[in-house]
């Protein structure tokens, strides 16, 4: 289904949200924080994007899982709604923050340690991935983790988790052994594949449907460094930069590699490429000559820590500013498909930009772009060793999954820019279906309020979703009273 429509709460919300405010004081009360408070206002600004802030009745910091549960059992004892905010990367509004409700942060629940042989990591959900990376690095170790340092660590395991580790690996959460949940009903439970099999499977990529997640189990990456960077090509060299873009796609033959091709708007389109080897010892590989071959106007590539390229590629993000991503998805077997896929997105995408230039003032826009993420047989089958996830890929073809990025300044423009990228999406959707090309699956990580999620990931797994969400959440908690999030019915 779609994200859940944000709406003014009617009298009776507001009376319960104050009530889950008083109920929380009275059992919490050094975890609770009232407006006009300094945690209060810092709390309620520390969002990813402007589209996130929002006017909470109070915030609520739980210092432990079981300060969590207790909470929660308060909060649906008066049917208070609430919303709860991670990392605060997805930027919909109402997915992490709520008006008049409750707003439940977990900036306390900081577990970040390796146990004895260092094979695993527990995270804390209050960490970006830029924390992982600089603490596990200390051991020369790394995770399956965001690819940019500021994205929030639970919104990416939870969305299922695209990776530079990816076609060793599969998705980040098919690195966790472990969650430690907080269920509906108060209880604090372990999850893995032996207690709690079917919940631990819904997990990796199923959202905040069944639990709060207040602790990650992860597997660690032996890391040194790795070779990456930053390739940017100028306007004359964007068609060869497609064609290598699906070239790579096509052929995906060293597990090693990772890239995200982008296409960024201006007054000349650049090509822009992450590149990522994981290797510290061989440079500029073959595998990655497609695009390493195309003359650059800069190229930062070259060895350095994971916590460093995070560091370098989370220099992209903007803080506090306007912004959307969309999802989308297009599939193919060989280049000349997976090339007519890029070419349709990419031609689709610019044709439409006039319009939103008529409406938008260019001082107003800060970034657009166009970026693509090709995940192949490699990736899936790592994923599916690893006893897969609910996304529902197929070994046999090879995915681009894409992203649409506009940020802008001005919250004047927020609906002439929402308008345009649904436009949008929906001339790329049809272009796509109408070449064969076309697949449901919108990576719930990059995706917008208006588009699905769950319907994407195949009849089956998504029915499989709703019946465990059923289970473990009978009296549906986290699909009413918790308004935020993508639902998985």
């Amino acid at each position: 289904m779609h994200l859940s429509a944000v709406v003014p709460l009617g009298l009776a919300a507001v009376a319960a949200a104050s009530s889950g405010c008083s109920a929380l004081h009275r059992s919490l009360p050094s975890s609770v924080f009232a407006k006009g408070s300094s945690v209060y206002n810092y709390e309620a600004q520390n969002f990813w994007s402007n589209t996130e802030i929002m006017s909470p009745a109070c915030v609520f910091r739980p210092q432990s899982s079981g300060q969590l549960a207790k909470g929660l059992k308060a909060l649906v004892h008066e049917e208070a709604q609430f919303a709860v905010r991670g990392g605060g990367h997805m930027g919909i509004r109402g997915s992490n923050n709520i008006d008049g409700g409750v707003l439940v942060v977990m900036s306390n629940l900081t577990t970040l340690q390796l146990n004895q042989d260092k094979s695993l990591v527990s995270v804390g959900p209050s960490h970006r991935w830029s924390d992982v990376y600089s603490y596990l690095g200390q051991f020369n170790l790394t995770a399956a983790g965001g690819r940019l340092g500021p994205v929030g660590v639970p919104g990416l395991l939870l969305a299922g988790g695209v990776n530079f580790y990816g076609n060793q690996v599969g998705f980040s959460a098919d690195t966790v052994i472990n969650y430690e949940v907080v269920l509906a009903n108060g209880s604090v439970i372990e999850v893995n594949k032996i207690s709690y099999p079917d919940l631990f499977w819904a997990l990796k990529g199923g959202s905040s449907n069944f639990g709060l997640v207040t602790r990650f189990d992860m597997q660690t990456i032996p890391s040194r460094k790795v070779w990456a960077g930053i390739h940017t090509v100028a306007a004359p060299y964007v068609d060869r930069f497609l064609q290598a873009s699906a070239t790579f796609a096509a052929n995906i033959s060293d597990k090693k590699t990772h890239v995200v091709p982008a296409l960024i708007a201006g007054n000349s389109t650049l090509g822009s490429v992450i590149l990522f080897y994981d290797s510290d010892t061989i440079a500029y590989p073959e595998s990655l000559k497609p695009f390493t071959d195309i003359p650059a106007i800069s190229s930062t590539v070259g060895f350095k820590t994971m916590s460093e390229f995070a560091a370098e590629t989370g220099e992209a993000v903007t803080p506090h500013i306007n912004d959307v991503f969309v999802a989308g998805t297009v599939t193919g077997t060989n280049y000349n498909e997976l090339l007519q896929g890029i070419s349709i997105i990419n031609t689709t995408f610019f044709n439409e930009l006039p319009k939103l230039y008529a409406q938008v003032p260019a001082a107003n826009i800060s970034i657009i772009e166009l970026d693509w993420q090709p995940i192949g047989a490699d990736w899936i089958k790592a994923s599916n060793a690893r006893g897969g996830n609910p996304l529902g890929f197929d070994e046999a073809k090879v995915y681009l999954c894409y992203a649409e990025v506009v940020e802008w300044i001005g919250s004047a423009y927020d609906k002439i820019v929402a308008s345009w990228v649904e436009e949008t999406t929906y001339a790329i959707n049809n272009a796509t279906q109408k070449a064969g090309l076309y697949d449901p699956f919108n990576y719930m990580g990059d995706a917008a309020g208006f588009q699905s999620i769950f319907p994407g990931y195949g009849a089956e797994n998504h029915q499989k979703l709703v019946s465990i969400a059923q289970k473990y959440d009978p009296t549906a908690v986290f699909q009413s009273l918790m308004p935020g999030g993508f639902k998985v019915y």
